[in-house]
C-alpha cells in the first residue's frame, strides 16, 4: 500500500515540499497530499508595497490559485485541519459548505486522514487580542501591512493623511519578516517626500530590543540611514497598551508616545490547530530540531517556516531553504537510506533583501553561525528584489531554486 505524506499548509514551505516529493516519488509508492484552507497562495512580501502602489489585493503579483502551483501528482485538499492526532497518526479535517466536491469527500462535513509522514507548514497567525487596545480590527485606530486587507486599509489612511506624527512599531517578538517594519519606514519616508508631506510629518520608529533590528550587524548598517533621513527612533520600547481613542501608545518601560497615525505589527502566534492539538509552546510554536527539522519527540513529523521555534527569521526565505531539507529527509526515510548530511541538514540559511527606499536596497545572507554583512544599499539590490518578486511564481513554489 502506498505510504501517505500529508502536508498541512499551502505557503511557500509546504508547496515546495509537496512539489519536490511529487517529482521524486512514484504514485504507486507514495501519495502526497497538501491541505490548506483558502485555495489561494499569497506572496506575502508583496503586501509591503500595497500601501504605496495601486495594485489590488487580487493582483497576480500578490495571489494565485494554489492548485496551479502544485505538481499534478499532488492531491490538493481545501479544508481546515481541526485536530492533529500524532498518537494515531491522523488528521481531522473540516470542510466549509460548497467545498465538498473540491475536497472529494462525497458531501462529508468532516473527514479523517491517516498519514505515514506529516509536514507541518502551518505558519503564523496575527493575534492583535494579545495586546491591550488592539482588540478591534485594523483600520479602527491602528493599521498594519501584514495582510492584503490590512495593507489596503493602510493605503486609504495614508491617502487621507495630511501631516502629523506617524509611529511605526511592533507589538511583540517574534513576528514574520523581521526587516519589514524597517522597510516600511524607509518606503514611507520616500512616499511622504513624493507627496510633499515629509516636511509636515514626524516619523517615529519604536523597537523593543536595545537596537533597531534583532541582528546587530544589520542594526549598525541601517541606523545611520534612519538618522540621515531624520527618522526618529527609540529602542527598548516594548509596547504594553494602545489607546486608539486618545491616540497614544505606552511601553512596559513607562514611556508614552502620542500619534496621529499608528502602524503596528500585531503580535503573532502559531496556528490555532497547533495550540489546540497540544503540540506547541506557550505561543503555539512547534519545538523543532534546528538541523533535522523534526518536531521534537515525534517520529516522522517535520516542521518548517513560521510554525517553528527556530532561532531564524520567520520568513518565506527560511521556509524556502528548510523545505528542501524536509523533502530530502522524507525521501531518504522512505528509501531506507541515511540522509546525506549536506542535503538534509539545515544550517539556518536565510537570504533576503531589505528595501531602503528611493530605489535602493541591501541584501541579508546569513545562517546560524555567520551573521549578515549587508552591503551598501544600491539600485542593484533593489532591482534584484523586484526581479525576484516577479520570478517567484515561476521558480520558488516549484522548488526549482
Amino acid at each position: 500500500m502506498p505510504r501517505h505524506v500529508m502536508i498541512v499548509g499551502g505557503g511557500v514551505g509546504g508547496t515546495i515540499v509537496a512539489n519536490i516529493l511529487a517529482r521524486h516519488l512514484q504514485p504507486h509508492d507514495a501519495k502526497v497530499t497538501l491541505i490548506e484552507s483558502t485555495g489561494k497562495h499569497a506572496y506575502m512580501p508583496g503586501w509591503l508595497y500595497l500601501p504605496f502602489n495601486h495594485d489590488g489585493a487580487d493582483s497576480d503579483h500578490i495571489i494565485r490559485d494554489e492548485r496551479d502551483l502544485l505538481d499534478r501528482h499532488v492531491q490538493h485538499i481545501r479544508g481546515t485541519v481541526t485536530k492533529i492526532d500524532t498518537s494515531n497518526r491522523e488528521l481531522k479535517v473540516h470542510y466549509s459548505p460548497g467545498l465538498d466536491e473540491i475536497a472529494g469527500t462525497g458531501g462529508a462535513v468532516e473527514a479523517t486522514y491517516a498519514y505515514d509522514y506529516l509536514v507541518l507548514a502551518t505558519g503564523a497567525r496575527l493575534a492583535p487580542e494579545d495586546l491591550e487596545g488592539l482588540s478591534g480590527h485594523e483600520g479602527e485606530g491602528w493599521y498594519h501591512f501584514y495582510s492584503a486587507e490590512g495593507s489596503l486599509h493602510l493605503r486609504e489612511a495614508l491617502n487621507r493623511f495630511e501631516g502629523g506624527r506617524i509611529v511605526v512599531t511592533v507589538g511583540g517578538i517574534p513576528y514574520r519578516c523581521p526587516p519589514a517594519p524597517l522597510e516600511f519606514t524607509f518606503l514611507l519616508d520616500e512616499w511622504l517626500t513624493k507627496h510633499n508631506l515629509r516636511s509636515k510629518t514626524e516619523i517615529h520608529y519604536l523597537f523593543p530590543l536595545p537596537r533597531v533590528f534583532p541582528i546587530e550587524t544589520v542594526a549598525e548598517a541601517v541606523t545611520p540611514l534612519l538618522e540621515e533621513r531624520d527618522i526618529k527612533y527609540s529602542v527598548f520600547f516594548n509596547t504594553e497598551t494602545v489607546d486608539t481613542e486618545k491616540k497614544g501608545i505606552s511601553s512596559l518601560e513607562g514611556e508614552e508616545m502620542p500619534y496621529d497615525l499608528l502602524v503596528i505589527v500585531p503580535p503573532h502566534r502559531g496556528a490555532r490547530v497547533i495550540e489546540e492539538s497540544g503540540l506547541g509552546d506557550a505561543q503555539g510554536w512547534l519545538l523543532t530540531d534546528r538541523n533535522m527539522l523534526e518536531v521534537k519527540g515525534l517520529e516522522h513529523v517535520y516542521a518548517l517556516g513560521d510554525a517553528t521555534d527556530l532561532p531564524v527569521s520567520k520568513s518565506g526565505s527560511a521556509a524556502h531553504f528548510e523545505a528542501k531539507i524536509v523533502a530530502a529527509r522524507i525521501l531518504a526515510a522512505m528509501r531506507g537510506e541515511e540522509p546525506k548530511h549536506d542535503e538534509a541538514t539545515y544550517d539556518g540559511e536565510v537570504m533576503c533583501f531589505l528595501e531602503t527606499g528611493y530605489n535602493k536596497a541591501t541584501q541579508l545572507v546569513f545562517n546560524y553561525e555567520h551573521p549578515p554583512r549587508p552591503p551598501r544599499p544600491s539600485l542593484y539590490y533593489h532591482m534584484e528584489k523586484q526581479l525576484f518578486n516577479r520570478a517567484y511564481w515561476f521558480l520558488v513554489p516549484q522548488g526549482l531554486v
